[in-house]
């Protein structure tokens, strides 16, 4: 592994004076829209984060102010970076508690569909449920993961399933009712309602169903997993690792 200043530094940092009347219409808009059904939908853990975090419908969180309230709780931050990023600065990031995110914004003529995910993905999305603290040291492990990987790109799309699974679109069992803790669903409107339907196919947690299992980035899935608490996915780890070397 190269050291933390080698590959942490994007050189990036969020111009916040630079969004656009357009910007901040756009987050009140996809915030006001998603935050009404997320009570009765996502995770405890979320709704608590989006109160420790401060994010409103008002304005567009600001990295600098969402960062010291983050680091005090978990110790993570947000890193401001282009777009996708390669796989090592990716899992390096995760390890050092520095969650990568975009500081652009969708056009409002594309309100409801993005091909490639925007700041609101990234931060409404992702950010609240760092504060939670298995499921964020749950995200350093992956990261340590990735890195014993880099340049075994079987390997890397196996680990690929369990994020995607999980951190993007993943459910949880509380007080036995399904509740969202999965970004990729968070986000969206759309796939909030659907993921909780009857229309697709709901698994347990499972390391191994999950490893052998595909996903589109194109469309709803086809199937999601529950886990029934954070500690969960933490414990997995070895399982995961296991479930790799069984696989390349």
């Amino acid at each position: 592994m190269k050291t933390p200043t080698q590959e942490l530094d994007t050189g990036l940092v969020q111009e916040y004076d630079k969004y656009t009347q357009e910007d901040q219409t756009v987050w009140t808009t996809l915030f006001t829209r998603q935050i009404v059904s997320l009570p009765d939908t996502a995770t405890s853990e979320y709704l608590a984060g989006i109160e420790r975090i401060n994010f409103t419908a008002n304005s567009i969180p600001n990295f600098e102010a969402t960062n010291e309230k983050l680091k005090e709780i978990t110790g993570w931050e947000l890193v401001a970076v282009p777009g996708i990023v390669d796989d090592e600065l990716f899992f390096n990031l995760l390890v050092n508690k520095k969650f990568p995110a975009t500081t652009w914004l969708r056009k409002m003529s594309e309100i409801d569909y993005l091909e490639e995910p925007d700041m609101f993905h990234d931060v409404f999305g992702h950010v609240p449920i760092l504060t939670n603290h298995s499921f964020s040291d749950f995200l350093v492990e992956l990261g340590k993961v990735g890195l014993e990987y880099i340049g075994n790109d079987q390997a890397i799309h196996l680990l690929s399933r369990i994020y995607w699974f999980t951190v993007e679109f993943g459910l949880i069992k509380e007080k036995d009712e399904l509740k969202i803790y999965g970004a990729g669903i968070l986000s969206s409107a759309g796939e909030t309602k659907y993921s909780l339907s009857s229309r697709p196919e709901h698994f347990d947690y499972n390391v191994e169903d999950i490893l052998d299992s595909t996903y589109r980035k194109d469309a709803f899935q086809t199937k999601y997993f529950i886990i029934h608490s954070y500690k969960e996915l933490y414990d997995s780890i070895n399982d995961i690792k296991e479930g790799i070397k069984k696989r390349i």
